[in-house]
């Protein structure tokens, strides 16, 4: 697998939003947003830094209304550029997985990028918003990611007190798990990683 080929740009346009998304998977953990959304924005710096992936996205949406349409389909976007940056997903690991504390908080994420869309997300956030950001669109934001990656993504708030902390360490293991998902094997050569032969 060429390494300076994981790279993609997708832009995607409804009536509610407008976002574009650069990843790249080999990068350095570089992250540029400019959504409207604040704490969404913090929460992806995280998956850019512990991901270790280049990351650039915007979006311009209905925040007037409220963050619902902007965060999923930021969720929807990325996962349509992941898929498209991990192509056949040749030569990679496909599974990966991370615990992540913070303080009292502890979230577990593990990912396969199996070609099925799949998500099992727990976690009782301690309070229904993060300043103006409302806690149930963490699940709106993976929702959307697994349906356009095609991932089985499983992702545990295993405890916690604080919401941010809650947040933060969901998405803080979710791109350590991704980094580990995508990163190339050098064992599996150009094999795909599937006794079916296909993902």
């Amino acid at each position: 697998m060429s390494q300076s080929s994981r790279q993609a740009v997708v832009s995607r346009e409804t009536l509610e939003t407008r976002v574009r998304v650069t990843i790249d998977l080999d990068g350095t953990g570089r992250g540029a947003f400019r959504t409207g959304v604040p704490f969404l924005e913090h929460m992806l710096d995280q998956i850019a830094r512990h991901g270790m992936f280049d990351l650039d996205i915007e979006c311009e949406g209905d925040t007037h209304i409220d963050d619902h349409h902007t965060v999923e389909d930021i969720g929807i976007t990325l996962g349509m550029a992941l898929a498209q940056a991990v192509g056949e997903k040749r030569g990679i690991r496909r599974y990966g997985h991370a615990y992540v504390p913070l303080d009292e908080a502890l979230s577990r994420v593990v990912i396969d990028l199996s070609g099925r869309p799949g998500l099992v997300f727990d976690c009782a956030f301690t309070r229904a918003s993060i300043g103006a950001f409302e806690t149930q669109l963490v699940l709106e934001f993976f929702q959307g990611f697994v349906n356009h990656a095609r991932a089985t993504l499983h992702v545990d708030n295993l405890r916690g007190v604080n919401a941010h902390h809650q947040a933060e360490t969901i998405f803080k293991a979710f791109g350590r798990a991704l980094r580990m998902a995508c990163e190339v094997d050098p064992r599996l050569g150009d094999a795909l990683p599937s006794t079916k032969g296909a993902l």
